[in-house]
């Protein structure tokens, strides 16, 4: 062989020894990562019912322009902020029930289903892994804790609807703590109870109600704020009753809870619903306050990772996106003026409960009533000043609803509106930069924040049923595609 050949060969083996190290230096890198990578013994899943990029976006711009604060929301200060997509087995729009089964089980399933795969075949949620290995499981939400979100966690249904035995599913998981609006089941249609919490009972679980429930101990726990067939909801922050349950004290109950019974190790899901509730109802005052909620909540889980910065991760996402809102409209063009909503002292659906209510009382309800009742519960003329044309067009509409004749109704899937709230409350959102272009879910994609504990590991883009493998994976110390699911 040639001079050239030879250095033509020598060449060649130097190449291949540095891919050689290269390849070796990776490998080595990839695997000291996982090694070293501590298993957290605290693991916090905060779901923010409907929230998209937007909602987190409005609710800080309302922070900082409304209340005034410099601070960052919880969730913004966050070190890993990525995003998922929310797709079902079904549909490109999921519901809330093959939402909630992607993030607690890792599995896609057809809309309507909770617990099971699209074959009705049930499906193990990480919850029940982590349970059966001696972890504290506590389950928190704003909603009744047997809808679509917590349900996921412990039941298997081939509809969301099944909500005696949904209730029963919670009784049967052993879990140590849970704690929401109600039990759908709890009472029959006539006000009387139902075996559901003689269940509940023969379980071993001490059932309580209200802010009191929660300052209780028991081996296992559930608290509600009612029994009444009615409390599918804790209701908003906004028009919250002073005494009333809110998502910050349950949470904080399921913290002190867990911490007495397994304090060595547990996970903790906690759900604000009240953000979709008023996403379906296009109610932007009313969603930031909810976002604004549920990260005063996350910032105990905040709290507790820096008293436990080594052995705590907390992940926060969203089921899906709903009512397509947007930062900033038409009417506001190149800015946002959140501050037009910073006098909006009732929701919504409150809102139209007392046009209702005018309308059928017995007293006359002239427009002057009317016009005092926004200024007061809306701010309107003040914090917000509507055109002439606006308040002359709602008035207008007003004298119809007084005189018997019928406007057309705005159907949401929580609620129905009159078209004199719905005109109100669209002019409302327009003038404060919050756009909507549903009154459902949409397709897009939600947020993904973590920190502590493995945290690096959500920076990808994600598919929703991603989350929950990569969470169990870090906190059995194991491959992701070694996760029981």
């Amino acid at each position: 062989m040639g001079l050239d050949g030879d250095s033509a060969v020598i060449r060649n083996k130097k190449v291949i020894m540095k891919k050689s190290k290269f390849l070796i230096s990776c490998v080595l890198a990839f695997a000291s990562v996982f090694v070293s990578e501590a298993e957290p013994k605290y693991v916090f899943y905060f779901i923010g019912d409907g929230m998209g990029f937007n909602h987190v976006l409005n609710a800080q711009l309302y922070q900082t322009d409304v209340i005034g604060s410099k601070d960052t929301l919880t969730m913004l200060r966050m070190p890993v902020m990525s995003a998922a997509r929310t797709h079902s087995f079904s549909s490109r729009v999921t519901d809330s029930a093959a939402a909630g089964t992607a993030l607690a089980t890792g599995r896609k399933t057809r809309n309507g289903m909770l617990g099971m795969g699209p074959d009705t075949v049930a499906v193990t949620s990480i919850a029940e892994v982590l349970f059966k290995r001696g972890w504290g499981i506590g389950l928190v939400t704003t909603d009744g804790i047997d809808d679509a979100t917590p349900g996921a966690f412990y039941a298997h249904v081939k509809n969301r609807g099944e909500r005696m035995q949904i209730g029963k599913d919670l009784a049967d998981s052993g879990f140590q703590f849970a704690a929401g609006a109600g039990l759908a089941r709890a009472r029959d249609k006539e006000g009387k109870k139902t075996e559901l919490l003689d269940y509940f009972a023969k379980h071993g679980v001490k059932v309580s109600y209200g802010t009191e429930g929660l300052s209780e101990a028991a081996d296992r726990m559930l608290v509600l704020s009612s029994d009444s067939p009615d409390a599918w909801t804790i209701g908003y922050t906004i028009d919250s009753i002073q005494g009333g349950m809110k998502l910050r004290d349950m949470t904080y109950a399921g913290i002190r809870q867990l911490m007495r019974v397994t304090p060595d190790r547990f996970f903790m899901m906690v759900e604000c619903g009240g953000i979709d509730h008023a996403g379906h109802s296009n109610d932007g005052g009313t969603i930031v306050r909810e976002v604004l909620d549920f990260d005063e909540s996350l910032k105990l889980a905040y709290d507790f990772y820096l008293k436990h910065p080594e052995e705590t991760l907390i992940v926060v996402t969203a089921d899906h996106e709903t009512g397509g809102m947007s930062a900033g409209t038409k009417a506001t063009g190149y800015s946002m003026r959140t501050s037009r909503v910073g006098a909006q002292k009732i929701s919504k659906e409150a809102f139209a409960d007392s046009v209702k209510s005018f309308v059928s009382g017995s007293r006359e309800f002239v427009w002057k009533d009317m016009a005092d009742f926004m200024r007061e519960k809306l701010g309107w003329g003040t914090a917000f000043k509507p055109s002439e044309q606006q308040n002359a067009e709602l008035e207008e509409m007003f004298e119809q609803m007084m005189t018997g004749r019928s406007l057309a109704d705005e159907k949401t899937l929580y609620a129905t509106f009159d078209g004199f709230t719905a005109r109100v409350f669209e002019i409302l959102n327009a003038a404060a930069g919050f756009g909507f272009s549903s009154h459902s879910h949409t397709g897009a994609m939600v947020p993904v924040f973590a920190i502590g504990a493995g945290a690096e590991r959500f920076s990808p883009l994600s598919d929703n049923t991603d989350i929950p493998r990569r969470i169990l994976s870090i906190a059995l110390g194991i491959p992701v595609d070694d996760v029981p699911l």
